[in-house]
């Protein structure tokens, strides 16, 4: 299965991926955690360009996302999932489409058709978007400090849950990570 955990910045994505990965782990899953941008050498290297680099394009911003995506795709996710792996990422495309869909402006229908061309359209089975809270370490980076961004991209992930019921789950993020994690594994069938 293939999860993907969604959020604004510091809203305990990582927390939840690690929870989650443990979980699986203990019951003799093999699970493959990996995280945006990053994941491969190539991710990593665009990651510190996204994060850390100077300001950017919006299309030049989702295309960079977009390519760190296409490599983690072919590096590590289809991999895995062929193997019968869990998957869990934190972030996927649904970040562009939030944070450059609708909080940059490009659209979510176009963000989404870049993201479908570049994965070959491989759409996660679930994804849990984690609402409400923010938990800020450190000095925050290019994208966190656009504030108007990530109100848009909060904005965006509850289009997305409108959009995709499905598939995408907006859970409470202001309850204690094993509430959280918790209600996770519920959903995925794992109580």
């Amino acid at each position: 299965m293939f999860v993907t955990f969604e959020g604004i910045d510091g809203s305990g994505k990582t927390t939840q991926v690690e929870l989650l990965r443990a979980e699986l782990e203990r019951r003799g899953h093999e699970v493959v955690a990996t995280r945006e941008p990053g994941g491969t050498e190539l991710g990593e290297g665009i990651r510190r360009l996204l994060l850390h680099g100077v300001d950017m394009a919006p299309w030049a911003e989702a295309a960079l996302f977009a390519a760190a995506r296409a490599e983690l795709v072919v590096e590590r996710i289809r991999p895995a999932l062929e193997r019968g792996a869990w998957v869990l990422s934190d972030r996927y495309f649904d970040s562009s489409l939030a944070y450059q869909g609708v909080g940059r402006g490009l659209g979510v229908d176009a963000v989404l058709e870049l993201n479908l061309a570049v994965t070959g359209s491989l759409w996660p089975d679930r994804t849990f978007v984690l609402a409400g809270a923010r938990r800020q370490e450190g000095a925050p980076d290019r994208l966190e400090r656009a504030v108007a961004l990530q109100e848009g991209a909060a904005a965006g992930y509850a289009e997305l849950a409108a959009r995709f019921p499905d598939r995408v789950a907006v859970l409470d993020g202001t309850r204690a990570p094993d509430q959280i994690a918790e209600e996770i594994r519920a959903r995925l069938g794992l109580s």
